[in-house]
């Protein structure tokens, strides 16, 4: 007997789901430090003290919990060479490099649009400072 029954009656992924498992990829892919990581692994693969200094701002301790959670979501590889002291690199998979397009156009976007981001910004301040306070709640009913 074939397999194939099980695959037609398999539930679509849903990442409106608040139980399905996608929505735990968008909390990786979503957060700041792993778009920055992956933007410049993209470029080719790294040592931890070049990434590190590659990506401003992060702490040894952030850069390290968000490369073990790329590691382990199969986005990037670890390779120690036994050496003293040893020496690691990362490096995207396949996988990793598929998202690394996506999110080279994601950083490209905030770089040509921030500008106008910044605009919206200050309007919004102004406008909100000059209107009373309603919550959205009260305004969607």
């Amino acid at each position: 007997m074939s397999d194939s029954h099980l695959l037609e009656t398999k539930t679509p992924w849903d990442v409106f789901n608040s139980e399905c498992p996608t929505r735990q990829v968008l909390d990786r892919i979503a957060d700041k430090w792993t778009v920055l990581i992956i933007r410049r692994l993209a470029d080719g693969t790294l040592r931890f003290a070049q990434l590190r200094r590659a990506v401003d701002g992060i702490s040894q301790k952030v850069l390290t919990n968000t490369l073990r959670g790329l590691e382990r979501d199969g986005i990037v590889t670890r390779r120690v060479y036994a050496s003293v002291p040893p020496r690691v690199e990362y490096s995207l998979t396949s996988l990793g490099r598929s998202l690394g397009d996506l999110v080279q156009g994601i950083c490209r976007w905030a770089e040509t649009n921030i500008e106008q981001v910044q605009e919206a910004r200050l309007a919004y301040d102004r406008n909100s400072a000059a209107r009373p306070a309603e919550t959205d709640a009260a305004v969607a009913t």
